[in-house]
């Protein structure tokens, strides 16, 4: 789908005056393409199983639980998002090829899609595993559809994933074009003003405008604006008043001028938490143990990547929901550090503090998850530790800033804190994973003469 531009644009220089001053700052972002990789982790299966092109395919969740990613063929047999496996009609789960998650792949092919992109354009900015905004400085539309054409298939042809591009002068137009761009040749172009986008937002429900939660959805609807026109039509001063000045930075996006960051559409997180289903529940502490040790592993390079120091760790511990004739049990408790920390081993000290309090002998545990709280930014906490040695302190960083680069150049888990027994039961099922193709030497694909 290719949407002209009316010529019957607005006199932006009028409405410029009234920007908030995010907006003036962006104001000279005006071609932002956003490139989003179609059905990822079917593609990215795909890549290395061609025999998988036209067969309907379902990715699934932690543990084959759930549909987390469909093709269009699944899709199509009316498999919905998040369907529990076990509900699906026996006849139509033959015909489908449901494959346990392989995370490692998804993330070194976004990684690799990303090399790709930043080779053609000029400044790349990841939004999430699957989709990128690029700026096009610069460039008229028919150039920005020339470079489009260029990255879609330079991606394809060196990674295997198909992807779609949206173009317009404002991420949020981007992010909505991206959508019209899927249903027709893979690039659109959405102008700020024009016949075609006021259709198009006046079809387009204010709940599934990029941004835009449940919650704001419902207090926008309040005020009468249950479209994504209508909130362009509002006054951005109203807006501001009645939820925040991000959704006022929405209606001068939706009108065409560069007003938000990424970091505006990021809420600050106060707390990050690493929680699982076990692969089959257990009675034993030890498992459970090993479990939290990886979760703990998790939540601390999660924590050191965002610049942040953990205050409090949560352990939580529950049953199954639904066990019969057993006793259900579910319980938490925190530990508070001595000094806000990052520190992996000091970490996991305090979980297994945390989960002796709350075990209990006797149940079949299903789930258990690590909550770090209290968070704060690791530059401005380190500078009031006056009681900790900061020799010692540089130590401890150095130490996990290299166990980090280990762990992300040679495999996740190369350097770890113990080591797990074999089939342990809190480890994942997935029993239709495929190979991780571009991470493990000994899973790479073999070739037969």
């Amino acid at each position: 789908m290719w949407c002209m531009p009316c010529p019957e644009a607005s006199d932006e220089r009028q409405e410029a005056c009234h920007l908030p001053a995010s907006a003036d700052a962006l104001g000279s972002l005006r071609m932002i393409a956003l490139v989003d990789c179609n059905n990822f982790y079917v593609s990215c299966e795909r890549a290395f199983a061609p025999a998988l092109e036209g067969q309907p395919v379902g990715v699934l969740s932690n543990n084959d639980g759930c549909v987390v990613a469909r093709s269009e063929e699944l899709k199509a047999l009316g498999i919905a998002m998040g369907a529990p496996v076990h509900l699906i009609p026996p006849a139509l789960r033959r015909r489908c090829v449901l494959l346990s998650s392989n995370y490692a792949l998804y993330g070194d092919m976004s990684r690799r899609v990303n090399e790709v992109l930043e080779s053609l354009a000029p400044h790349v900015e990841p939004y999430s595993i699957d989709e990128s905004f690029l700026h096009l400085d610069g460039l008229d539309v028919a150039a920005a559809e020339v470079l489009a054409r260029e990255l879609r298939g330079r991606v394809h042809r060196e990674t295997g994933i198909p992807v779609s591009v949206g173009l317009a002068p404002t991420r949020v137009l981007a992010k909505l074009a991206n959508r019209f761009a899927k249903h027709g040749d893979g690039v659109c172009y959405l102008a700020a003003d024009g016949a075609t986008t006021q259709a198009q937002l006046e079809q387009l429900p204010v709940a599934e405008l990029w941004g835009v939660a449940r919650r704001s959805a419902e207090r926008l609807a309040a005020l009468g604006i249950d479209t994504a026109w209508a909130l362009r039509q509002a006054e951005p001063a109203r807006v501001r008043r009645a939820l925040s000045v991000v959704m006022e930075r929405i209606v001068w996006e939706l009108r065409g001028h560069g007003a938000i960051l990424m970091d505006d559409l990021a809420a600050p997180r106060h707390h990050l938490l690493v929680s699982r289903s076990l692969g089959r529940p257990t009675t034993a502490l030890h498992e459970l143990r090993e479990a939290l040790r990886q979760h703990v592993a998790r939540a601390g390079e999660k924590l050191r990547r965002q610049g942040s120091l953990a205050q409090v760790v949560r352990v939580v511990l529950r049953t199954g929901p639904f066990q019969v004739g057993r006793g259900a049990y579910r319980n938490a408790a925190q530990v508070t550090l001595a000094a806000p920390s990052d520190d992996t081993r000091e970490l996991l000290r305090a979980a297994q503090q945390a989960l002796a309090v709350i075990y209990r002998d006797g149940y079949r545990y299903q789930k258990c998850g690590v909550m770090l709280m209290g968070l704060v930014e690791a530059g401005a906490a380190q500078g009031r530790l006056l009681t900790e040695d900061s020799a010692e302190a540089a130590r401890r960083r150095r130490l996990m800033a290299a166990l980090d680069r280990v762990n992300r150049e040679l495999g996740r888990d190369t350097v770890r804190l113990g080591l797990p027994r074999r089939d342990s039961g809190w480890t994942l099922r997935c029993a239709n994973r495929s190979d991780r193709y571009t991470t493990r030497w000994e899973e790479l694909p073999r070739v037969r003469a």
